[in-house]
């Protein structure tokens, strides 16, 4: 059977890219309905970049990311109370392609010796690069019970656990109970 160039005919690729699908991930906070976001998300030229290094820089991510294409901006991820960077950015591309062919070629890959995770994301909006979690930095690291110097040390959980401890058990422990930055003096 042959195609003729009149016939409106869709070609459709024989294996689906999951790299470039939808993940599962929506953001709670977003204002609209589930399909508004659904819409969006398919359209997008943003991503949002996770698991980095609270050492990266804008410019380490302009740099990695400026390889798949022309970017509008970088939006660094921000402690809400700190202001200090918490392992998150916003990327937005020029053209979706772009977008498309990061989430594809720089998603799993290795900067500031972490594995960077790529998600879509429906658009930047003033206020998202603050964290959302209670201690300002992201609901994640909240949870973590290990300690991961290029995320802060250990999660707030972890810490709370061992103060917890402290006071349940009356003894004192030999390692000190983990802090993410020196009291005042």
């Amino acid at each position: 059977m042959s195609i003729d160039a009149s016939q409106n005919v869709i070609l459709k690729p024989l294996f689906k890219d999951p790299g470039v699908d939808l993940t599962a991930y929506r953001d709670q906070h977003f204002k609209g309905s589930r399909i508004q976001q659904e819409k969006l998300l398919q359209q997008s030229s943003t991503l949002y970049v996770g698991n980095l290094s609270y050492y990266t820089t804008e410019e380490q991510i302009y740099e990695l990311f400026s390889k798949c294409g022309d970017l509008k901006r970088v939006v660094m991820g921000l402690d809400k109370f700190k202001r200090t960077p918490c392992g998150f950015c916003f990327v937005e591309y020029v053209e979706r392609l772009s977008a498309v062919n990061a989430v594809r070629y720089i998603n799993g890959t290795r900067l500031d010796d972490r594995v960077v995770r790529t998600d879509w994301d429906a658009g930047f909006k003033e206020g998202r690069q603050f964290g959302r979690g209670k201690a300002g930095g992201q609901v994640r690291d909240e949870y973590r019970m290990d300690f991961d110097p290029g995320r802060g040390g250990f999660g707030a959980r972890a810490q709370l656990k061992g103060e917890k401890q402290l006071t349940r058990s009356g003894v004192e422990v030999e390692r000190e109970t983990p802090k993410t930055e020196p009291d005042a003096p």
